[in-house]
């Protein structure tokens, strides 16, 4: 049998009632949502289960999602499912940090909290993000290399879809320049600023005084960093990688594709949503991909595995 991978969504897949069903009925899910709480000096609980408007906002979103999908990752590992690898794009990589053995649930809830107050209070008036479908990703670096105001590649998510962020005038500028390359469409997205561009190194930069206090365990299962597409080799990297990764290159479809080089061919999706499994299509439909978002998901899991 191949090598299972575990991937943790990112930002965007959030709702109200996410991860409700594991909180209800599985002791060790109820723990992750009251850690979350106590570390992030937020009622996650009613935030992730309750009606409201700041379930959408950055600073709220990141520990919101990120409680739902360790509390998801725990069930999934009481049924003895480990993984061979894992990785998280974006805030999902946090995640990824969880299930490595790599960061406490505690330190990472206090980090993710953090994370998510800095990248709001970095945003600058005037970014924008686009996803452009359709084009060559040579294309799209080309374009964005040409245009003189702040726009760069936000996140490479898989073949016919990359996002580029950056300074509002140059990303419409952009845009055009990508029409007229034949992109098919080019998409707004509704986000609060240009995440994972170089106008954000001011909530990394603050990002990395919080990692000071955080006790970087050994690596026990291999993970891949946004950052690099590549493995992480030692926890003196994990610090370094975090903090870039707030204004650089999310490489998903490049991960994906390391992990399948090494021979993963089932991949399960912890969290809310279905966005990886999507991007997934359209790297390789030759590999096995299982989600994990409701507690009867973990039953099928555990079943498809014996296969």
């Amino acid at each position: 049998m191949g090598k299972i991978a575990f991937m943790f969504p990112g930002q965007g897949a959030q709702y109200v009632g996410m991860g409700k069903d594991f909180y209800d009925t599985i002791p060790l899910c109820r723990e992750v949502f009251e850690k979350a709480s106590k570390a992030s000096g937020l009622d996650v609980e009613k935030l992730c289960f309750e009606e409201n408007e700041q379930i959408n906002i950055t600073e709220y979103t990141q520990i919101a999602m990120l409680a739902a999908e360790v509390a998801m990752l725990k069930a999934l590992e009481a049924k003895g499912i480990k993984p061979d690898v894992t990785g998280g794009l974006s805030l999902g990589e946090y995640g990824a940090l969880v299930a490595s053995g790599v960061m406490s649930e505690e330190d990472v809830f206090k980090i993710v909290r953090k994370r998510g107050i800095y990248m709001q209070e970095a945003v600058p008036a005037g970014g924008a993000m686009v996803a452009v479908l359709g084009l060559d990703t040579k294309v799209i670096e080309e374009v964005c290399e040409s245009i003189d105001g702040m726009v760069t590649i936000a996140n490479y998510n898989c073949p016919g879809q990359i996002v580029i962020t950056g300074e509002e005038k140059a990303v419409k500028e952009a845009m055009e320049k990508l029409t007229e390359a034949g992109a098919k469409r080019c998409v707004p997205l509704k986000v609060s600023g240009p995440f994972h561009s170089p106008m954000l190194k001011g909530a990394g930069e603050k990002l990395a005084k919080e990692l000071e206090e955080v006790t970087i365990q050994d690596i026990a299962i291999p993970y891949i960093a946004n950052v690099t597409a590549d493995y992480v080799t030692s926890k003196e990297d994990v610090k370094p990688l975090l903090k870039k990764q707030v204004s650089s290159s999310v490489k998903w479809q490049q991960t994906i594709e390391l992990m399948i080089k090494d021979g993963v061919t089932t991949f399960i999706e912890i969290g809310p949503g279905k966005t990886l499994t999507g991007f997934m299509r359209k790297i390789n439909r030759d590999v096995q991909v299982l989600n994990v978002e409701k507690v009867e998901d973990l039953e099928k899991v555990a079943e498809a595995l014996k296969q």
